[in-house]
C-alpha cells in the first residue's frame, strides 16, 4: 500500500494568497503592561469551576510578575472538578484563605481578571475583588463585554483559541521569556482549550508557532496528553453512557440533544464529568452540525453547553439567553428545569435550521 501523498507545489503568488488568511494577534494594550508594572501587589483570578485555560492562565502570569519583583497570588471559587487539574489545587487561595494570610492589603493592590469577563464568574471570592482596581485578559465573547473598573485596561481577543496564548503575548511585552515552567502551563492551557488543536484551522499559524515557542521552551505534549487524558473514573465513563443513550435527534440530525438529571448530578458529581470526550463522541455521528447538553444544576436552575461545526455559530444563542463563548463551544446558566429549558432552546435553534 502506498502511503506517499503528493503535496502540490505552491507558487509565491499562491504562497501570498495564503498569507491573507493568516490571522496575527492584536498587540497586547500599552495601559495593560503599565498597569502591572506600576502596581505592587496583585491578585490573579479566574472563573469559578475552573478549566485547564484558567488555571494555567492564573499560575503562569502569578510566575511571570513575581520574576518582576512584585508580590502575586491566584485566587479561585472552585470547585476545581477536572482530573488533569489536582495537582494544582494547593496553588491557590479562596478569599477567607487569602485575607487571613494576607491581611488587609497595601494601596497598590491591583486585580487581574483572566479567562473571564464578567465578575459575577468569579464566584465567592467577588467581594475581595471588588476591593481593588481590575484588569481583564479575556478570549470569550459574552453578553456583558465591558472593562471592569474605571480606568482599568482589558485585553480581550475573541478570536484567540484560548486566554493562555493572551498571557503567551503579555509575558513577551514585559520583557520576560519563558521559563520552563511557565511554557507548560500556558501549552497545557491551550491544549485543553482547543482539544489538542482540533478546533484549530488554517488561520491560526501563529497559534502553532506560539506553541512550537512553549516547547523549546521545555513544555512537553506527550506529558500534557497523559495529564489530560489520564486518571478517568469509571463514574465519568458511565455518565457518558446514561448521557448518550438519551440523545435525541432534532432538524433531521442536524442537532443532538441530551442531557444530565439531578439525581445524577447529585450521585456521580462534578468530578465525573467528562465532557470534552462527551462532545467527542457526539459531533463524530454523521449529519450532527450542533450538540446541546442541558444539565440540571439545582432544582430550580440549568447550565447548557454547546458544541457545534464551523456551519453553526452557537456563541448566538448562548449571548441571547446572557451565556457566552465561541463560535464553536459556548454555554450559559438558566433558571427552570430541563424540560422548559429544552423547548425554549430548540425553539432558539430554528431560525439556524429553517
Amino acid at each position: 500500500m502506498d502511503f506517499n501523498l503528493e503535496v502540490p507545489e505552491l507558487s509565491e503568488e499562491k504562497f501570498d494568497n495564503l498569507k491573507l488568511v493568516r490571522r496575527r494577534f492584536p498587540p497586547v494594550p500599552a495601559e495593560l503592561v503599565e498597569f502591572i508594572k506600576s502596581g505592587s501587589n496583585f491578585i490573579i483570578a479566574g472563573h469559578k469551576e475552573p478549566d485547564g485555560d484558567c488555571i494555567g492562565s492564573q499560575l503562569a502570569l502569578r510566575s511571570a510578575i513575581t520574576r518582576l519583583g512584585k508580590k502575586a497570588s491566584v485566587l479561585s471559587a472552585g470547585p476545581f472538578k477536572r482530573t488533569e487539574l489536582r495537582n494544582y489545587i494547593s496553588e491557590f487561595d479562596t478569599s477567607q484563605d487569602y485575607l487571613a494570610r494576607a491581611g488587609e492589603q497595601p494601596d497598590g493592590t491591583r486585580v487581574i481578571i483572566v479567562d473571564c469577563s464578567d465578575i459575577e464568574r468569579t464566584g465567592d471570592i467577588r467581594g475581595t475583588l471588588e476591593k481593588y482596581p481590575r484588569a481583564v485578559i479575556d478570549h470569550h465573547r459574552s453578553a456583558s463585554h465591558q472593562k471592569s473598573s474605571p480606568g482599568a485596561p482589558v485585553y480581550v481577543d475573541n478570536e484567540a483559541p484560548s486566554c493562555t496564548i493572551l498571557i503567551y503575548k503579555l509575558i513577551s511585552a514585559l520583557s520576560l521569556k519563558l521559563t520552563s515552567e511557565e511554557a507548560t502551563l500556558l501549552l497545557f492551557g491551550l491544549c485543553t482549550d482547543t482539544g489538542f488543536y482540533r478546533h484549530l484551522t488554517e488561520k491560526n499559524a501563529d497559534v502553532f508557532e506560539a506553541a512550537a515557542k512553549m516547547i523549546r521552551y521545555g513544555a512537553s505534549p506527550k506529558k500534557i496528553f497523559r495529564i489530560t487524558s489520564g486518571g478517568k473514573s469509571l463514574n465519568s465513563r458511565i455518565l457518558i453512557g446514561l448521557i448518550l443513550a438519551r440523545a435525541e435527534s432534532h432538524f433531521d440530525g442536524r442537532l443532538l440533544l441530551s442531557y444530565e438529571t439531578l439525581e445524577e448530578y447529585n450521585s456521580f458529581g462534578i468530578e465525573s464529568r467528562d465532557s470534552d470526550t462527551l462532545y467527542q463522541l457526539m459531533m463524530t455521528i454523521e449529519g450532527v452540525e450542533a450538540v446541546v447538553i442541558i444539565r440540571q444544576e439545582r432544582a430550580d436552575n440549568c447550565t447548557v453547553s454547546f458544541r457545534s461545526s464551523d456551519k453553526i455559530n452557537v456563541m448566538k444563542i448562548a449571548v441571547s439567553f446572557g451565556g457566552g463563548g465561541h463560535k464553536n463551544a459556548a454555554g450559559l446558566s438558566i433558571k427552570g428545569e430541563i424540560s422548559n429549558v429544552k423547548e425554549k432552546i430548540l425553539e432558539s435553534f430554528k431560525n439556524i435550521f429553517d
